[in-house]
């Protein structure tokens, strides 16, 4: 989606909760009819307590297993089935900037009371993100609890300077190649063990990189589990690219992309990875 993103807020003087585009959206009851066409949120709303009131989600949404697989598929997070989702007549669905684009927005508009449109950056949106839909669902004590496991985590993690800088080259996609640059959520979690990401002179959060012109500016080559399924035989094709002085390993996208839920235990992923880059795969 082509927007720019504010921080969302909730008003609970006013009983609303605003998004990341500015628009306010008055607090629910439970009889909210929800749809989610972003994983790591179907996730989250799961884990707040929601999944009875999720009625849509995308092929994407994979967990948690027990409760999706109950849930409405409606195709995935850019080829959105509307007319099935219309048939199921939410009253809620909730976007991502990064993920939905503006055209799907725009129609969703059309015939959803209330299309909630998220769009954290840094690990630390993630409380904002838990605030607002737990104050949007009634679920806030659920909400505060997880606040409670982030910060906990986050604090255990440390600062950046406790971490030896690295520069690190993350994957996420081959033929083309693609890598994450700065201003993402992937470069602003790496940053927090200190891992700065490189894609050269290109501006764009999502680049095409030529491996071979960057093996020599980073320590590191990360192949990202998704959105591209990076693998064990992926690994001898970019040592290839790279050559012996770069080092090459398999991370868990999860881990590192999904914001909600997911990021507290991103956090805890992040700090082992750091203790344990001796050991890398390479």
């Amino acid at each position: 989606m082509n927007a720019s993103a504010q921080d969302i807020v909730v008003d609970h003087a006013g009983g609303v909760v605003y998004d990341a585009l500015g628009i306010a959206h008055p607090l629910a009851d439970d009889s909210a009819r929800i749809g989610s066409l972003v994983p790591s949120i179907t996730e989250l709303l799961c884990d707040l307590g929601l999944g009875a009131q999720l009625v849509a989600r995308t092929g994407f949404c994979i967990h948690p297993k027990h409760l999706v697989r109950d849930i409405t598929k409606v195709g995935g997070t850019k080829d959105v089935n509307l007319e099935r989702l219309r048939e199921l007549g939410p009253t809620h669905v909730i976007v991502n900037i990064d993920e939905n684009e503006r055209p799907l927005y725009d129609a969703l508009t059309e015939f959803v009371p209330h299309v909630f449109v998220t769009h954290p950056i840094t690990p630390q949106d993630n409380v904002a993100l838990f605030e607002s839909l737990g104050a949007l669902f009634g679920k806030q004590a659920v909400a505060a609890k997880l606040i409670d496991d982030f910060t906990a985590r986050r604090e255990v993690l440390g600062k950046p300077a406790d971490y030896p800088q690295r520069s690190v080259l993350y994957l996420i996609w081959k033929d083309p190649w693609m890598a994450v640059n700065q201003n993402t959520y992937v470069a602003e979690m790496l940053k927090l063990i200190n891992w700065q990401v490189a894609c050269g002179e290109s501006e764009s959060r999502y680049p095409e990189v030529v491996i071979e012109e960057l093996a020599g500016q980073v320590d590191y080559v990360l192949l990202s589990s998704e959105p591209y399924s990076f693998r064990e035989k992926h690994l001898a094709e970019v040592r290839q690219l790279v050559g012996a002085d770069t080092r090459v390993c398999l991370v868990d996208g999860e881990m590192l992309s999904w914001y909600g839920s997911r990021a507290i235990r991103g956090l805890a992923y992040l700090r082992t990875l750091a203790a344990t880059e001796t050991s890398l795969v390479q």
